[in-house]
């Protein structure tokens, strides 16, 4: 089993001494040492093997593929957080990590040429936004059609004919809709990239993928703030479990900062800057 998200994204990461031939071209010590801590590596409490992107001597990213068990590895269930508390995640130590060289990839090599490297790590990000915001959408019609009472004020007999509630769930779906095109024109566009990486087809797959995850980021939050407001008081009892939509949705949409998106799309369309390459790109 492989973690969901590896012990990366952290400049306390380092100590990958793979650049230094005496270590890295050695016949004999058939390893490297790696050496950090990263709070929470979604998987790892589980994972058999333990990705880590690890620094260089000149300061390259690495990946290492570290096992479960390595001396040195440890794993500390901390993870507390509000949302997403199934990631299995936790702190990660590693003191003197010996990683055997055929488990290491290069991963600077992904950013030193143009590729659809980044689009493709944030276009999942965006479907799994775009995927709770579909089950909130779900359980709130479902909520509101068999749970909901009507306000005393309509003079109607079921919830579900409120028109406001009416306009508001019609709201929801046509927005989670529109996310899911763009979504999916993504896709399409990171495809292209893939097949034909070069400058202009990575950065439209960029920007299709960071106007995505504005989309599903914002019906994310939408969603699961509407789904209390026309479900009704009775929505927030703890044995329907309905705040886990609200909760997974804002902890997971601060995976990447949606108010850089915007300034990536307005620097491309204004000024004709392509977006930096990298995973949250």
């Amino acid at each position: 089993m492989w973690p969901a998200r590896a012990p990366w994204r952290t400049p306390q990461l380092a100590g990958l001494y793979a650049a230094a031939p005496a270590d890295f071209c050695s016949a004999v010590d058939n390893h490297v040492l790696v050496n950090g801590r990263k709070f929470y590596a979604s998987g790892a409490l589980l994972a058999h093997f333990v990705p880590i992107v690890a620094l260089d001597d000149e300061g390259r990213a690495w990946y290492a593929i570290a096992e479960r068990g390595a001396e040195g590895l440890s794993v500390i269930d901390d993870w507390s957080a509000m949302g997403q508390r199934t990631t299995l995640s936790g702190t990660v130590t590693l003191e003197n990590v010996k990683v055997p060289k055929t488990h290491l990839v290069p991963g600077y090599k992904g950013y030193e040429r143009p590729t659809a490297d980044g689009a493709i790590f944030q276009v999942i990000q965006a479907a799994v936004d775009l995927g709770i915001a579909r089950a909130a959408i779900k359980d709130t019609i479902d909520f509101v059609r068999n749970r909901s009472r009507p306000w005393v004020d309509s003079g109607l007999e079921h919830a579900y004919e409120d028109p406001y509630s009416i306009q508001a769930v019609g709201d929801l779906v046509l927005r989670a809709n529109a996310a899911e095109a763009v979504l999916d024109r993504a896709g399409l566009t990171i495809d292209a990239a893939v097949a034909a990486p070069d400058a202009t087809s990575v950065a439209k797959a960029q920007i299709a993928t960071a106007e995505a995850k504005v989309l599903t980021t914002e019906i994310a939050i939408q969603a699961t703030n509407k789904l209390f407001e026309l479900a009704g008081t009775r929505s927030t009892l703890a044995e329907h479990n309905l705040d886990r939509h609200w909760r997974n949705a804002r902890t997971h949409t601060l995976h990447d900062p949606v108010r850089w998106k915007y300034a990536i799309l307005g620097n491309y369309y204004l000024n004709g800057i392509n977006p930096p390459l990298h995973a949250w790109s």
